[in-house]
């Protein structure tokens, strides 16, 4: 039996994505939900020209601009021209590794998400998009390898465009240090920040605040993380410990069981343990003698 441990050039593992879905279609309307996904989303402009707002910031793509959609990403599509629309490309998947990128991320260089493709790749992108589409809509036999395969020879033309282009192999890596500031992220971690203020009493999860938003878990953590240093969880923990201990100095005949409740704890026996963590004594010492 063979053991031999292969060394790939591009990637850190073997090139082997999921494929999800492929969609070309008119944009007649602008796209109504501000939202992410948790897979990679292509969004190739076949025809005309589209307008974009990624992250808080706004970008104007023409046919043959390549907009990149990582997960995580919130994005939402919008008419440019109402005499002129779009036609786009939209090509989703996973399960991807490149060397110098974060992993199940496709980064151009210094993290850009547009990049406008020349004359030769514009048609051999256009010509595998269009070959996709078509396979897509059969019902052959072997239909989704032939996509993965499609989906495959789309990546490794772009990654070895961005080589060719730069002459070196980290050209795909974002800068290191590289910050990106978005005036959305600070309006979206507001929002939350202000849903936890006013729901911490109530059965709360990141899964529930995803949905209410159009987000990702992935990315409310994430955007989160960056802008207070926490996650969305620690500052509830935080936020309900603080408000449990008000409500003892307030209210010093109160029960614990009542406390907790009030907080949003349906388990006493948790409850206690957060708090002892979060000030050095239970509860009930807390009571007792407040710190």
């Amino acid at each position: 039996m063979n053991n031999k441990q292969y060394e790939y050039d591009l990637t850190y593992e073997d090139l082997n994505p999921t494929f999800l879905f492929i969609s070309q279609l008119a944009r007649t309307e602008d796209e109504k939900n501000y939202h992410c996904h948790d897979f990679i989303e292509l969004a190739i402009i076949m025809k005309g020209q589209a307008r974009y707002f990624i992250d808080g910031n706004w970008y104007v793509g023409k046919e043959g601009d390549l907009i990149i959609l990582n997960p995580g990403t919130y994005h939402k599509s919008l008419i440019l021209n109402p005499d002129n629309h779009a036609i786009e490309c939209y090509l989703s998947f996973t399960n991807i590794h490149f060397k110098g990128m974060e992993k199940n991320h496709f980064t151009l260089a210094n993290g850009r998400c547009h990049f406008t493709m020349d004359g030769i790749l514009k048609q051999e992108v256009f010509k595998i998009c269009n070959a996709m589409t078509k396979e897509y809509k059969t019902c052959r036999p072997g239909r989704y390898f032939m996509l993965k395969s499609y989906l495959m020879q789309l990546l490794l033309l772009l990654v070895r465009e961005q080589i060719d282009s730069t002459g070196t192999r980290d050209a795909l890596a974002p800068s290191e240090g590289c910050v990106f500031e978005s005036t959305g992220k600070k309006y979206v971690v507001k929002q939350i920040i202000q849903y936890l203020d006013e729901h911490y009493h109530e059965k709360i999860s990141l899964d529930q605040i995803a949905r209410n938003m159009y987000l990702s878990t992935f990315y409310i953590s994430k955007i989160f993380k960056s802008e207070t240093g926490d996650t969305p969880i620690n500052y509830l923990i935080d936020l309900r410990m603080e408000k449990a201990r008000e409500l003892m100095e307030a209210n010093p005949s109160e029960s614990i069981q009542t406390i907790a409740s009030l907080v949003g704890y349906e388990d006493v026996y948790h409850f206690s343990k957060l708090f002892k963590k979060h000030f050095g004594a239970a509860p009930s010492q807390y009571k007792n003698s407040p710190l």
